[in-house]
């Protein structure tokens, strides 16, 4: 009895909600409540001054204290997709043990599309919900007005998987992003480092193996497969960079 007294408490899920901040109440309220929810992340806006969704977090925040149900404010640029995707990304991992319900409807469109795009990262969605509260009623509304009342019904939507470079080649994208810019040299060296590739050739063969394991296993896949990196070559020298598909891969990938 006491050994499953002890055990049965670490297996109990939590059911965590994801929800952007905008100019609505109920459709991140009534979902909570009827989901049962534990905890809610709201996503505010990060820059305070154009954030105007303040009144309807606070009432948001009180109606679910009352309910029981905890929150946690969370800040991200409301305008940046990638951004958007990276945080909710880091929240999904942060509960990963749990069961995580994604709210595309109470933010913007980019927000909508950022948690839809951060739900198809992982490769286990079994445990990650992204739903869409359709609201009651549509009043006409002007500038800041609550957009929206009541809840008519809730529709759970399917996740589909993106397909990411494998861990390796993330290590070396997020490398290149550090250094925003080395040559081949260098991205070997710090490469061998870090066991993104490996060398077994002789001494006299070494230099030679180890360019020939990076253009393989990583300067290929991320240059001609993936877009990501540009190799540019000034003087003697091969230069890396990213590429602008890169630069926003890197920003919620690594």
């Amino acid at each position: 009895m006491h050994t499953v007294d002890t055990i049965m408490p670490e297996m109990i899920k939590l059911r965590v909600h994801i929800a952007p901040l905008g100019y609505e109440i109920d459709r991140i309220v009534i979902p909570a409540t009827r989901m049962k929810a534990d905890k809610v992340y709201l996503l505010r806006h990060d820059n305070y001054s154009e954030d105007k969704s303040g009144p309807y977090r606070e009432k948001i925040i009180k109606k679910l204290n009352k309910k029981n149900i905890e929150t946690k404010v969370v800040d991200v640029n409301r305008y940046r997709l990638f951004a958007i995707i990276k945080t909710v990304k880091e929240i999904i991992q942060d509960e990963r043990e749990n069961d995580i319900y994604l709210n595309v409807a109470s933010g913007s469109k980019i927000h909508a599309v950022g948690c839809m795009m951060a739900c198809m990262i992982f490769d286990d969605r079994t445990n990650i919900h992204p739903y869409y509260a359709q609201a009651k009623e549509y009043p006409q509304y002007k500038g800041s007005e609550q957009q929206t009342f009541g809840v008519e019904d809730i529709h759970q939507l399917p996740t589909y998987q993106i397909r990411t470079p494998n861990p390796k080649l993330l290590s070396a994208l997020a490398l290149v992003k550090k250094k925003g810019k080395l040559t081949k040299k260098e991205f070997a060296e710090d490469a061998t480092n870090l066991d993104l590739i490996s060398v077994g050739a002789r001494d006299e063969n070494y230099e030679q193996a180890r360019f020939a394991s990076l253009d393989k296993n990583i300067i290929q896949p991320l240059e001609n497969e993936w877009g990501f990196i540009e190799v540019e070559k000034i003087g003697r020298n091969r230069w890396i960079k990213l590429t602008k598909e890169g630069e926003y891969a890197s920003e919620f990938l690594p």
